[in-house]
């Protein structure tokens, strides 16, 4: 059984959710919170495996409850998906870098809301290709902001070379493709990497090769 954690300040939009997961028989919502603050302090009592947690909310937002979440290491299993209704902007951004698995726009049809869920508890990143080409994209006009010496010494060349594909916007079987290796070695260089570098999933991993300088941004 999954059990999910739903935070959002719109009752409305709970309820709804609450009820396309409570119709399925793999899925439980044990708890549900208005604001961040109590989303945080709920996910300590239940320690759900997926929180689904609303970006903009009162007292305390998306971005600091997921910050407050991942640094508790007592909660290391739990896999946050930001709920957002903009799409990929700059709070999304922010919640990515403070640990959030993915994100889901809240106009999402049922289906694919159902399969995110399940995606994210197994500890998979809710971020396809186009959504790493969108976050590429944020980093073009921006320099390094560490220095890729202290990341390089960390990675085998072979990691270093699926760190490089991924960030570029490959899967993992387009990843074993251009590397001439199986999907199943290409995830493995890329689960090494995430745990050399203490990423928590892809996404960090991205964001990590850009701001460490050790995948360039390239001009369209």
């Amino acid at each position: 059984m999954i059990r999910i954690l739903l935070v959002d300040d719109q009752p409305l939009i709970r309820s709804g959710f609450r009820a396309l997961l409570d119709a399925e028989d793999d899925l439980e919502v044990v708890a549900e919170a208005g604001d961040g603050h109590d989303g945080v302090a709920l996910t300590r009592q239940h320690r759900p495996d997926v929180v689904l947690l609303d970006i903009r909310m009162p007292r305390v937002d998306g971005i600091e409850a997921t910050r407050r979440i991942t640094a508790d290491p007592a909660l290391d299993g739990v896999h946050i998906v930001v709920l957002t209704n903009y799409g990929l902007d700059e709070y999304v951004f922010e919640a990515l870098r403070a640990g959030a698995a993915g994100f889901l726009v809240k106009d999402i049809l049922p289906e694919d809301f159902l399969h995110a869920v399940r995606v994210a508890a197994r500890g998979d990143a809710l971020l396809a290709p186009s959504i790493t080409r969108k976050l590429i994209d944020r980093y073009v006009t921006q320099p390094p902001q560490a220095d890729a010496h202290t990341v390089l010494p960390r990675l085998t060349a072979r990691e270093r070379q699926a760190v490089t594909l991924a960030a570029r916007g490959l899967s993992n079987d387009q990843i074993a493709a251009d590397m001439v290796i199986s999907p199943v070695t290409a995830k493995t260089h890329v689960n090494r990497a995430m745990t050399k570098l203490h990423a928590r999933d892809r996404a960090q991993l991205v964001i990590i090769a850009y701001e460490s300088g050790l995948v360039t941004a390239r001009r369209p």
